[in-house]
């Protein structure tokens, strides 16, 4: 179980020591979904948080979007003091990521995508019907991994918890369309740090030939693919995610633990 902290106007998971690994949630992404990734990287020499992004709560009137997501990031790891930073985001995340590290790459180590938003995403925040029913979120939460068993009873229930609330569907949708307009293809070649791409083989909703795109654009990436994996593979795949995350960190001595 994931202990929330809080300091100033943050809230997040802080686990472990070392150097400081940021995991960077989706759009229906719950802190939980990062569970295996903090319990092995906790005890490998890094600190890991994850912040509560401000995706569902606050002040309507004021505009959301991927970018200032990434703001909120950039006060957090001030908030903090974090500096020299490990970058990992899935879907959303990763678009948060990539933007955080694009305005600020003096502050950030690695960078590490999954599922990344920022080319293309084929996702639902834009789709909802008029009658949000748990039979269509059940589907959709589903449509998110290769193996449907992977979308337990509560995360369905989470993800229609949200959808059926008026606020929060109206800022799921926003911020969607937000995300799908900022693409960042003309970006990324000006990133330089070392950048990791985890994607599932499965993924239909930033399916395989996006991660390709990602490899051709980042100058200095690796591209890593798990078999019998959807849109979440830290939640699917949690052990191969893990290795690959572990190998990519290697290369680059991270932590002397980690070494090849």
């Amino acid at each position: 179980m994931l202990k929330l902290f809080k300091q100033g106007d943050f809230e997040f998971v802080r686990e472990g020591a070392g150097e400081p690994m940021i995991l960077l949630h989706g759009l229906f992404g719950a802190l939980s979904n990062w569970q295996s990734v903090v319990n092995y990287f906790a005890d490998k020499g890094f600190e890991v948080f994850i912040p509560l992004l401000p995706i569902y709560e606050g002040d309507f009137r004021v505009k959301t979007t991927v970018e200032s997501l990434a703001d909120h990031v950039k006060k957090f790891t001030e908030e903090l003091n974090l500096t020299n930073l490990h970058l990992v985001g899935n879907s959303l995340g990763g678009h948060i990521a990539l933007i955080y590290t694009l305005k600020y790459q003096n502050q950030v180590k690695t960078i590490t995508l999954t599922g990344s938003s920022g080319l293309f995403e084929a996702g639902m925040g834009s789709s909802f019907p008029k009658r949000k029913s748990r039979e269509f979120i059940r589907e959709r939460v589903e449509f998110t991994f290769y193996d449907p068993k992977t979308a337990t009873l509560e995360l369905v229930n989470e993800v229609f918890g949200i959808i059926n609330n008026r606020i929060k569907a109206l800022r799921v949708i926003k911020i969607a369309k937000n995300a799908q307009r900022t693409n960042l293809a003309n970006e990324l070649h000006k990133i330089k740090v070392p950048t990791c791409l985890i994607w599932g083989l499965n993924d239909n909703i930033t399916p395989p030939y996006v991660a390709h795109e990602f490899h051709k654009l980042i100058p200095n990436s690796k591209l890593y693919f798990i078999d019998k994996c959807g849109h979440a593979p830290m939640m699917e795949q949690p052990e191969k995610f893990n290795n690959r995350l572990e190998q990519f960190l290697s290369l680059y001595n991270t932590h002397r633990e980690l070494q090849l």
